[in-house]
Order: C-alpha cells, then sequence, then structure tokens
C-alpha cells in the first residue's frame, strides 16, 4: 500500500483507501485540485498523506454539490468553507424554488389535463425567474401609476392594485393565476384601462378631499346600490334617480360614469381575484352586482 517505503500512495492505492475510483481521482487531478506530489520513475502519479486528507476534503465538498471552481477557491485559500457555503446556500434556495414551481407546474398540468401547448405556456411564465418575473411587474406597475402616485402618494394603498411574486412553495392554484395574470398584465390594452382607471381616481384629489377618499366613496355607493337591489327598484326608476342624488350630489355624471364603467370592468375585477390568489388572501368583494347597478342607473340618469 505505500510505495517502496517512501510513505506515497499511487493513484489505484489511493482510490482503495479511499472508497473513490481511479478515473475519479485521476479526474479531480486533471482539473487541479488533488495535485500529485511527485511522479514515480515510470511516470506514475505518486501522493502523500497531505493528499489523503485534501482528497476527503474534495470529496465532502463535491457531495454538498459544490463546483470543482469553488473547491479549487477554497484549497487554494482564496475562499473560505463558511464563504462557499452560504454562497451555495443562495444557490439551492433557488434550485429549490425553481422545483417546488415546477412540481406545482406539474401538478397543475395533471389536475386540468392540460394540452401540451397549455402545458409549454404554463412552463414558460411560472419558470421565468424572480428577478424576470419582478421586472414584469414593476413594468405594469410603472406604466399604471408613472407620475401618478407622486402627486397622491396613497394611491395605491387606495386603490388596492398590489403585486405579489409566487410564494416560495406554491400551490397549483397559486401557479394558475401567476400564469393568467402575467399574461393579463402584460396585455397593451389592459395596461391602457388599467391607467385610465388609475387616472380617474387621481383627478379628484385636491386640498380639501381627505387622504383615502374620492369623489363617489365607496362604502357608500356598495351601501345605497345595496340596498336598491334588495328592494327590487329599477334603475331607471325615478327611485333610482333619487339614490343618485344622495350618493353624488352635482357631481358631473357623466364623468363618474366614466370612472364606474372603467373600475367595473370585468378584467379590473379578475386582476383583484387573480392577485388575491397569488398573494395566498381571500379576494376583496369585487361588489358587481352593486357596480352594475349603478353604472345602469347613471346611463338612464347621466343628464339629470
Amino acid at each position: 500500500m505505500i510505495e517502496n517505503g517512501t510513505g506515497l500512495f499511487t493513484i489505484g492505492q489511493l482510490a482503495r483507501a479511499s472508497g473513490l475510483t481511479v478515473r475519479t481521482i485521476r479526474y479531480w487531478s486533471d482539473e487541479g485540485v488533488l495535485h500529485p506530489v511527485t511522479r514515480s520513475a515510470g511516470g506514475y502519479r505518486l501522493y502523500d498523506a497531505g493528499s489523503v486528507a485534501r482528497l476527503e476534503l474534495i470529496r465532502t465538498l463535491r457531495e454538498l454539490g459544490l463546483g470543482l471552481d469553488h473547491v479549487r477557491k477554497v484549497l487554494a485559500g482564496e475562499e473560505t468553507v463558511a464563504e462557499v457555503a452560504a454562497t451555495h446556500v443562495a444557490a439551492l434556495d433557488a434550485q429549490i424554488r425553481a422545483l417546488r414551481v415546477t412540481r406545482a407546474v406539474l401538478s397543475t398540468v395533471a389536475r386540468r389535463g392540460s394540452t401540451a401547448e397549455e402545458m409549454t405556456l404554463m412552463n414558460k411564465l411560472a419558470r421565468l425567474s424572480a428577478a424576470e418575473r419582478g421586472r414584469i411587474i414593476d413594468d405594469f406597475m410603472e406604466e399604471t401609476f408613472g407620475g401618478l402616485d407622486t402627486a397622491d402618494p396613497d394611491i395605491r394603498t387606495r386603490l388596492r392594485f398590489s403585486l405579489d411574486d409566487l410564494p416560495e412553495d406554491p400551490t397549483p392554484e397559486q401557479v394558475d393565476a401567476w400564469v393568467e395574470l402575467a399574461e393579463l398584465i402584460q396585455d397593451p390594452g389592459f395596461r391602457a384601462r388599467m391607467r385610465q382607471t388609475v387616472e380617474f381616481n387621481a383627478a379628484d384629489r385636491g386640498p380639501d378631499v381627505p387622504a383615502g377618499t374620492s369623489l363617489w366613496f365607496m362604502s357608500r355607493l356598495v351601501q345605497l346600490a345595496g340596498e336598491a337591489l334588495q328592494e327590487g327598484v329599477d334603475p331607471a326608476s325615478p327611485a333610482a334617480e333619487e339614490i343618485l342624488n344622495g350618493l353624488l350630489g352635482d357631481a358631473d355624471r357623466a364623468a363618474v360614469l366614466d370612472r364606474m364603467e372603467s373600475a367595473a370592468h370585468a378584467e379590473l375585477a379578475r386582476f383583484r381575484e387573480l392577485a388575491a390568489l397569488v398573494r395566498g388572501v381571500e379576494p376583496l368583494s369585487a361588489h358587481r352586482e352593486e357596480f352594475a347597478w349603478v353604472v345602469a342607473a347613471l346611463r338612464v340618469h347621466r343628464g339629470s
């Protein structure tokens, strides 16, 4: 096991002592992470006791998943094991997140019986890196709110337009929601409609308007329209006209109707539902019936 009493090991003896294959040790040696201390007269690589300890460290680092570049830096003293471990933990976290998304995508595909084309699209959108998903969200938010939230800092909170990335361990439902949401917020038409809605809600902000309110008070609208629905009030009736008077006063009804039609758009309601699903919370009520009643009443009584 020791050649000629020199205390040196041949590569075969080192392999037997370590349990590794000759091929693996030769590869690591060729890659410069395990240097032979010398060569025999016949040209064979020879290693010493220090090589045995070095080989054990290499094997440990490789079993932890570190690449040879990191192993080489650790052995050369360019990086500490702690520094490399921290870097590797971050890389593993990213891999784990990607695997969780993959699992969720496959679960969704299996549950829905998706076609190959649907699966390809889902995988493409869901497997975007966190940075790429973040850019999609940032681009949308900038196009929607850019320049408006300077004059109206609380508008994003007031309108409850918030977007989150996929969680680290998404459910199939969250992957479904993210895929649909990503397609929606990249659509130029939807972005234009969303921008219009935000502009409507920013237009009536002024020094005399309390923070968190707008021209048409949402809670009041929902309350009055809800009562009208329960009582079966026809939006075209004189009773509906009285309700609008109590809700809007002398406001420009045509302008309010424009705002209402924008805010009540089905895509906007779906946007809110999808954003809530991605965040893992219950969607806020869209009050679609109440909005529809007010819109119908305004179309009849807009000039009153």
